[in-house]
């Protein structure tokens, strides 16, 4: 459970206590009140709300408690349902706010714009992964913005920062402006890229115009940053401070140590030449503070 993994009391009302829920509602306060917490947080099962008799169990709560905060949380996945059962929640129970998960991957605006459309409560936090501490501040314009095709670069550079070292960002900046990209600043980099999440949650980030006109299109794995890292991790520290020593040999050694093929280490290679391309076209001034920001340059399909 989340509380136990944060370390938060909590207490557990078992399923056949609602049979009597005054009484379980009864012995829950006076475990909040002997223990002094304050805020009380109440989570309750998920429920259909067209079942009836859960949701009377909803009102009952309601009425009991006074809670100062109703809040749904709704699946951004199952798009109208999400919508129909929010509206359902607020006419029925009387709603404050809405939590709404699985918002990370592609962007899904349309339910978040329906649901306070029909509810006409806001949003306060979208859930983008499935750890307790994958979950943010709603932040509307941002949300527009994806759904205009201009991306969400203001959160990418927050997400960015949480997870940056400074000293280090600078130092790969220095390295950005003389050119000195290596393949172990490459390695740096992809560490630090699967950091910030899932390459599908950077790149739903990135506006749909310009150089990342054709992004959508890629079909990105995960996996492949792993495999990315491992082949450098196989490389000695000569070849990772020059690639030009790696020759035919060397590629073979290099995948069978890293557990690839000649072919994924021939793809990294090229990924790690578009990079330094990418570098001297974006010039010395920009390079350093665009890659500094997200992370990484650009990557293709392992089909390709």
């Amino acid at each position: 459970m989340i509380a136990s993994q944060l370390g938060l009391p909590f207490y557990e009302i078992k399923p056949e206590k609602m049979k009597e829920p005054e009484r379980a509602l009864n012995e829950l306060l006076a475990f909040t009140q002997q223990g002094h917490f304050d805020p009380l947080i109440l989570d309750t099962a998920g429920r259909l709300h067209i079942d009836e008799d859960l949701m009377e169990e909803l009102r009952l709560l309601k009425v009991s408690l006074k809670p100062d905060e109703v809040i749904f949380v709704g699946d951004a996945m199952t798009g109208q349902d999400a919508v129909r059962s929010a509206q359902a929640f607020e006419e029925k129970i009387g709603l404050t706010s809405v939590i709404l998960t699985k918002m990370d991957g592609d962007a899904r605006g349309g339910a978040a714009l329906s649901i306070v459309s029909v509810t006409g409560k806001p949003i306060i936090f979208i859930g983008v992964g499935e750890k307790y501490d994958q979950l943010e501040l709603f932040h509307p314009d941002r949300l527009a913005s994806r759904i205009l095709g201009m991306g969400d670069v203001l959160s990418l550079i927050e997400r960015a920062e949480r997870e940056a070292d400074l000293k280090e960002a600078e130092e790969m900046a220095r390295r950005l402006r003389e050119e000195e990209f290596t393949l172990e600043d490459f390695r740096k980099q992809l560490v630090q890229l699967r950091k910030m999440g899932s390459l599908s949650q950077l790149l739903a980030m990135l506006p749909s115009v310009g150089p990342f006109k054709n992004i959508s299109r890629l079909h990105l794995d995960d996996k492949q940053l792993i495999h990315f890292e491992a082949i450098i991790n196989s490389m000695t520290p000569e070849e990772r401070a020059d690639h030009t020593l790696i020759d035919g040999r060397r590629r073979r050694r290099i995948a069978q140590g890293s557990g690839t093929s000649v072919q994924e280490v021939n793809q990294l290679l090229r990924q790690y030449m578009e990079m330094r391309r990418l570098i001297r076209q974006m010039g010395k001034a920009g390079a350093a503070s665009k890659l500094r920001s997200l992370g990484l340059g650009k990557f293709t399909s392992r089909n390709q």
